[in-house]
């Protein structure tokens, strides 16, 4: 069974690669011109041409933009820079930028969706419940905007904008904001989930049974029902963490932060084709393998996924 999801993988990453190749080439005029500028001479544009390998036929193209990939060269740009370097320096700040965004929202939601579940119907469960679909609605650049105008603007706690690598002074307080930004949208929408498939534990058998020898309803839930319901949630954690990567493309522009996003729109500005398509397919390749740990914890915590294999 695990052969077959990583087949389906290498499909999918493959049938990917073959799409993103095809619509980069679509787009009409000649980036060589676009980096040389409209005064260029055409022996300058036909050399910058050859230099970026665009005169070659598309098979030859992709072979070599592939096994780059595969080796871990990311090309050159119109710039006729290495973007490796750059590439990997930026993958860091995104994935830290993810990574805090999506514990955050978990670390909320499981316990926030976990008491909406016991106290349904109460007062204060339905403000809760309300103020979550508050949060699904508002975009996370429109919190994030509304965030530096409060702690930034006004009250003046936090730095508005900027990047500060880790082992630097003014980390913690430069990622506080866009990660809370990125977070508060996702935990939303996880609480929710939290909150439905906790409730439908609730109702089962095993849990009825539990009360029947003596333990409380919370105390039933958490010992039994927890693990059930982190099943449908894993898959919706999955799920959202691929929406958080797109989310931190426009988060990174609102806060002016050095991570593949803003590389991604600076390149589609100046129609570097070669780091458009790399960064993209580096975004598809990380959200495949997003879905497919999700599909393989799935199966390792349901016992009757495994028997089924």
């Amino acid at each position: 069974m695990l052969t077959g999801v990583l087949g389906r993988f290498a499909l999918t990453l493959f049938a990917a690669s073959v799409i993103i190749f095809a619509l980069m080439r679509a787009v009409p005029g000649n980036p060589a011109r676009v980096a040389l500028g409209v005064n260029a001479t055409e022996e300058a544009v036909a050399e910058l041409t050859s230099q970026l390998g665009l005169d070659r036929p598309l098979p030859v193209q992709y072979w070599e933009w592939m096994s780059g990939l595969l080796r871990g060269n990311f090309g050159t740009s119109l710039s006729s820079q290495d973007i490796t370097p750059l590439v990997i320096d930026r993958a860091q700040v995104s994935l830290i930028l993810v990574s805090l965004a999506m514990l955050l929202a978990l670390v909320g939601a499981i316990p926030i969706g976990t008491w909406l579940a016991q106290r349904q119907g109460t007062p204060a469960a339905t403000v809760v419940t309300a103020a979550t679909q508050v949060g699904i609605a508002v975009p996370s650049f429109l919190v994030g905007i509304l965030l530096v105008a409060l702690f930034s603007v006004q009250l003046g706690w936090l730095p508005a904008n900027g990047w500060v690598p880790p082992e630097r002074p003014g980390f913690i307080r430069h990622l506080i904001m866009p990660v809370v930004a990125l977070a508060l949208v996702q935990g939303a929408i996880l609480t929710r989930y939290v909150r439905s498939a906790v409730l439908n534990e609730a109702g089962q058998d095993y849990i009825r049974t539990a009360r029947s020898l003596g333990a409380s309803r919370a105390g039933a839930i958490y010992r039994h029902g927890l693990r059930n319901a982190a099943l449908p949630v894993l898959t919706v954690a999955g799920m959202q963490l691929t929406t958080l990567i797109i989310g931190a493309v426009v988060i990174e522009s609102v806060f002016v932060i050095p991570g593949l996003g803003t590389m991604l729109l600076d390149a589609v500005a100046v129609r570097d084709l070669t780091t458009v398509q790399t960064l993209v397919m580096l975004l598809v390749a990380f959200t495949l393998a997003i879905n497919l740990l999700t599909d393989i914890a799935y199966r390792l915590i349901d016992p009757r996924l495994r028997e089924a294999a």
